[in-house]
């Protein structure tokens, strides 16, 4: 598969088979995930894999998400720096994160595995579950395993309605 047919078959998967995810093709995710830029190449965060049935069911309670406890692994996407501010006022962690995830999406795509990138969770009960200290931030948790259906067709807008040149 192409990066181009990765982009088009990637889709937020919401089921999931019981199958656990064989470790080489977890290695090649997480490694898609070490080799994204980062502001200054500082790579200032830390993927938690959580592969155990408790806590699986502990972060999907603490995100409101039940479907995330029915993949065998979630991998959460912490900031450990999350007060650098780059000189365009943004956070750092916002895009490094969120660069190393959407490789990490990409990677599973072509291993044929599933994933959703949730970024609606409670900070503070997720942090208590997988014991993340208070001064980092978790990002983003991704489910990870087999889809248990294929994906619906996406709905995107055109170019024209997104893309403009040279102003805004």
């Amino acid at each position: 598969m192409n990066v181009a047919e990765a982009i088009k078959n990637r889709y937020s998967c919401r089921s999931y088979k019981a199958d656990s995810v064989p470790e080489e093709k977890l290695k090649r995710v997480l490694e898609a995930a070490r080799l994204a830029p980062s502001a200054h190449n500082e790579q200032e965060c830390k993927f938690v894999v959580v592969r155990d049935d408790n806590k699986r069911r502990e972060v999907a309670e603490a995100a409101g998400q039940g479907f995330i406890a029915e993949a065998p692994v979630i991998i959460a996407a912490v900031a450990l720096e999350p007060e650098h501010i780059m000189r365009s006022g943004n956070p750092a962690y916002a895009i490094d994160l969120a660069i190393a995830v959407d490789h990490m999406t990409l990677q599973a795509t072509e291993e044929g595995l599933g994933t959703c990138w949730i970024g609606a969770f409670s900070q503070e009960e997720v942090k208590k579950v997988l014991e993340v200290p208070e001064e980092y931030k978790v990002v983003a948790l991704m489910p990870l395993g087999f889809p248990a259906e294929k994906g619906r067709p996406k709905s995107r807008k055109s170019l024209d309605e997104i893309i403009s040149y040279d102003k805004f």
